[in-house]
């Protein structure tokens, strides 16, 4: 029986393709743990050997990990120079980048150049579009959602992350609100909740069975950032992630028992589209 009125649980890896090893992370905790979905970074430096490791497992579903911020763009550096470096790379100066895709045209249509060619980017891989979201949750913006709405309709986007966090910020809750709003209205699914946004980095086994004890009504998206060997960051911005924790609590055998024990769907998000 679901528990108090617990839709789905859908259980999801950021950063596939970031490097291989949260590429093996991912498909540890998906053949031998509870991991059902994974977010794809198509210009990610390990892109290729996550493409090649989801192909064989047919029953991992993938979506697509737009990336606008600390990381590589899809699109050369000279077709959107208004958005990266020579190397190609976003910054990690968020705020002042979305006051930038908010008010400036010109860096509006690279934005959406690029958009474009990461969705382009994952239909070539052949691979079943799942789910949407962005890296660093930057689809929180309201001219980035607009333009993954936008653009995703033609290429079969049919789900997407609403980053409203189970006992998150009371700030961020009407931008929640929005955003599922308008989810709506374009007929996106969308989870109801989400957990690993106040913990990322630390999605251990205590803090996952803590999130089970006392969910929450409808579908929740428990989301991590599990990789393979020590916690030596993979990058920068990873400075005290534990990525070995993480993994171990994506194939805790307590975990699954405590999925199962809600009593409600374990996937993805295909299972939740009308």
């Amino acid at each position: 029986m679901k528990r108090d009125g617990m839709r789905g649980v859908i259980v999801t890896a950021d950063d596939f393709g970031l490097h291989e090893r949260v590429n093996e992370a991912v498909e540890r905790a998906h053949c031998d743990g509870v991991l059902t979905c994974a977010s794809l970074m198509v210009s990610g430096p390990a892109a290729h050997d996550a493409i090649a490791r989801a192909r064989r497992m047919p029953k991992l579903r993938v979506g697509l990990h737009i990336v606008l911020a600390d990381g590589l763009a899809t699109s050369p550096a000279s077709d959107i120079p208004l958005l990266v470096d020579r190397r190609g790379r976003f910054d990690d100066r968020m705020v002042l980048n979305g006051f930038r895709f908010f008010f400036l045209p010109d860096v509006r249509e690279q934005l959406a150049q690029e958009i474009r060619a990461q969705f382009e980017a994952f239909a070539a891989t052949g691979l079943t579009l799942d789910h949407v979201n962005a890296h660093k949750h930057f689809h929180f913006h309201p001219t980035v959602l607009a333009l993954i709405i936008e653009i995703g309709a033609g290429f079969g986007m049919r789900a997407m992350r609403l980053p409203r966090e189970v006992n998150g910020s009371l700030f961020l809750a009407p931008w929640a609100a929005w955003m599922k709003m308008q989810l709506d209205r374009a007929g996106i699914a969308h989870n109801d909740w989400v957990a690993g946004i106040s913990a990322t980095g630390g999605m251990d086994e205590a803090t996952m069975l803590a999130l089970l004890e006392h969910p929450r009504r409808g579908v929740l998206e428990v989301y991590s950032h599990p990789a393979v060997g020590d916690d030596t960051p993979i990058t920068a911005s990873m400075q005290g992630y534990r990525h070995a924790d993480e993994l171990a609590a994506l194939c805790s055998p307590r975990v699954a028992q405590a999925i199962a024990q809600t009593g409600a769907m374990h996937g993805a998000f295909a299972d939740i589209c009308g």
